[in-house]
């Protein structure tokens, strides 16, 4: 079985658990996921599974959509509710307004420096292990798009609001950063995930719920339906098939159904025979199709 599964994961479990247990529900050799939540972070979690190992970056690298909540009125060393609280201020007149009017100088593309409590490495090493040491070190801002922020809710002092991102981004220094644009700091205190490229939550399972629960599950191909499609016959075909690069494919792509010109010169593609089956990706450099992943399927 050669799926993506979109799960609604729990509060309390970790990606890696939540991954086991699909798949042993599916009972597979190989399973991943594409994006790791925190345990006390919610939402979607796409699990993939046997040859669908093969595309977790493929997906991860996907926009994502997130509804988080913050505190106003405290920092702390994690920036979220983990945390040990390192500053506190009391007494500060916050009103919606003032956070719609900070919110959005976030918009568009900027750098953010990573929390300590991350899985980033330096040196070989995951953050989070360094600073369980004592050990701080500096880390580079890095630079992430945030495509929209909208407040959907606030209560002194809490706020959520909706954000629309690109892999990378951090909501937890998010929320961090925008409380000390406000000048009272800030951190979050719940995290959900609500979209992964075109993956909604309203269509995830939780655990209980799998297998049954059918529009969760996709192929690989329809997985990947954000990437365009070339058919090849022939030579062609047969030398893809073998992991060679292809040159005379012409310049033409089939994506949803309607045959458009490369838009990329390095861009990722489906690999499909001419009745239409999956059997790679290909990425476009220059006039070549070089292969990047092949796949074992029926």
């Amino acid at each position: 079985m050669n799926i993506v599964v979109n799960l609604r994961k729990g509060y309390g479990i970790t990606s890696h658990d939540a991954t086991t247990a699909v798949k042993k529900i599916f009972k597979v050799k190989k399973a991943g996921h594409a994006g790791t939540l925190d345990p006390t972070a919610t939402g979607l979690l796409l699990v993939c599974l046997n040859e669908a190992t093969k595309i977790t970056g493929y997906l991860s690298d996907l926009d994502k959509e997130y509804i988080a909540t913050a505190k106003l009125g405290e920092c702390t060393d994690t920036y979220d509710s983990e945390g040990r609280v390192i500053k506190s201020v009391t007494d500060f007149d916050i009103n919606r307004g003032d956070i719609e009017g900070v919110i959005s100088k976030f918009i568009g593309e900027i750098e953010q420096i990573p929390p300590m409590y991350s899985a980033i490495k330096v040196a070989g090493r995951p953050l989070y292990k360094l600073v369980r040491r004592g050990i701080e070190v500096e880390r580079r801002p890095r630079k992430i798009v945030i495509n929209e922020i909208e407040v959907l809710r606030f209560e002194y002092p809490f706020f959520t609001m909706r954000v629309s991102c690109s892999k990378g981004t951090y909501i937890r220094s998010l929320c961090n950063d925008i409380g000390d644009a406000i000048g009272v700091g800030s951190y979050m205190t719940e995290l959900s995930r609500t979209k992964i490229g075109d993956f909604c939550i309203e269509d995830a399972a939780k655990i209980d719920e799998l297998p049954h629960k059918s529009r969760a599950l996709h192929s690989i191909d329809s997985a990947l339906r954000h990437l365009p499609e070339v058919r090849l016959m022939g030579n062609n075909l047969r030398a893809a098939k073998s992991g060679n690069p292809i040159r005379d494919y012409g310049s033409w792509v089939i994506n949803y159904r309607t045959t458009i010109p490369l838009q990329s010169p390095t861009q990722f593609v489906k690999l499909k025979d001419g009745e239409g089956r999956l059997f790679g990706i290909g990425r476009v450099v220059n006039d070549l199709i070089k292969i990047k992943r092949l796949f074992v399927v029926p």
